[in-house]
């Protein structure tokens, strides 16, 4: 494992982003939705830092099945509460593909909010595959699997208080 992002770069692009979206609401209560449960780290630490009012929404999209490949998008709203007339800001571990917001905010836009924009930790260079890009990005990274501060590999990593690229042979065994 080898990491790439240590827990003070995680802590300064958080604040970073978290004043670009304060900056872009400018004190407007909104609704923030993080996807679980890769955001999980990311919701906590950045509405700690927003200044604006904030409500907490949660909805739950995976594509992944125990493994690094892409598998059939599942989405589960009901955790959502109601978001008509509400900024919402989709909170996202990573933008791989693009599928996953995309589809999520396609969810998102049918209960009428006042305004969706979207804010993930990670945009993976090079890996986009719709005409989507986040409005709030804290970093950048080369085409790697990467867990760590939320991301996992078969459930496990998401504690790590850093983002790491993992090995071959980290990717080779089954956990125990």
């Amino acid at each position: 494992m080898k990491v790439l992002l240590s827990p003070t770069q995680l802590q300064e692009g958080v604040q970073q982003m978290a004043e670009q979206v304060s900056q872009h609401y400018q004190g407007r209560p909104i609704t923030a939705v993080g996807i679980l449960t890769g955001s999980l780290m990311l919701l906590a630490d950045l509405i700690r830092l927003l200044d604006v009012p904030v409500r907490i929404g949660l909805i739950q999209a995976s594509s992944y099945r125990g493994e690094t490949t892409r598998g059939e998008l599942t989405i589960n709203p009901e955790l959502l509460s109601d978001i008509k007339g509400h900024d919402v800001l989709l909170i996202d571990d990573i933008f791989d593909t693009g599928h996953t917001l995309q589809q999520v905010i396609s969810i998102i836009e049918k209960q009428q909010p006042s305004s969706v924009k979207s804010a993930v930790l990670l945009l993976k260079e090079g890996r986009q595959e719709v005409d989507l890009r986040p409005d709030f990005v804290g970093f950048q990274i080369p085409d790697e699997f990467v867990v760590g501060y939320g991301l996992d590999y078969q459930d496990l990593f998401r504690n790590l208080p850093y983002v790491a690229t993992l090995d071959s042979e980290d990717l080779a065994g089954e956990p125990e």
